[in-house]
């Protein structure tokens, strides 16, 4: 993006991923290509809550392509992250395997300074640096509401279209869980820009 000035919203190509990891030390740059977003958000000041916690270049999100309730704060990179996942992985896959599209988005939740699972010992969560989101379902344009923790098993088109946008996100996130790596993601998918490559 630095070299051409155009946020590649339309097409992502095999250079994508690496212009996501740059925008974590360039954060004109990422604000640049936030700002093309079809995103509300406001920008937040840097701080730091907790040892190890704590965020810089994070934005406050009011609205995605689709409602999504209470707002959430991420980094800005994360925010990228979650717009590129919308328009070409969650939005057309919508369509693709149910036919209507996404009117609302529900989450658990993004910035929480806390360790990993919650636990008093161990490594700090991404979620204490506003580097991760959790996806609990969504609410169609039809009416149909799909959740994670009902939908994600079995053979109906339900589970078919969790499992295609839980694949999808890996194109655009470090991180993504789902019910299939543990216990704890039994409810949710959660994406994350952090520093560990991992699609489960």
């Amino acid at each position: 993006w630095s070299i051409l000035r155009q946020p590649c919203w339309i097409t992502p190509g095999w250079l994508t991923r690496h212009k996501l990891s740059r925008l974590h030390d360039d954060p004109e740059q990422c604000q640049f290509v936030l700002a093309t977003a079809e995103m509300r958000y406001e920008a937040l000041a840097d701080r730091e809550t907790g040892p190890g916690c704590g965020f810089s270049n994070a934005v406050r999100v009011s609205r995605t392509q689709v409602q999504i309730g209470a707002p959430f704060s991420l980094t800005c990179r994360a925010a990228v992250s979650l717009a590129l996942w919308e328009k070409h992985v969650l939005l057309p896959e919508a369509q693709r395997v149910l036919g209507s599209p996404v009117e609302r988005l529900e989450h658990f939740g993004s910035y929480a300074c806390r360790n990993v699972y919650g636990r008093e010992e161990g490594r700090v969560s991404q979620h204490a640096t506003a580097d991760a989101l959790d996806i609990a379902g969504f609410v169609l344009a039809d009416g149909r509401h799909i959740t994670v923790a009902r939908d994600w098993s079995g053979d109906a088109a339900e589970a078919s279209f969790l499992r295609a946008i839980h694949k999808g996100a890996c194109r655009f996130f470090k991180g993504v869980l789902g019910p299939e790596y543990n216990l704890a993601h039994a409810d949710h998918l959660h994406f994350d820009r952090g520093p560990y490559r991992i699609c489960r």
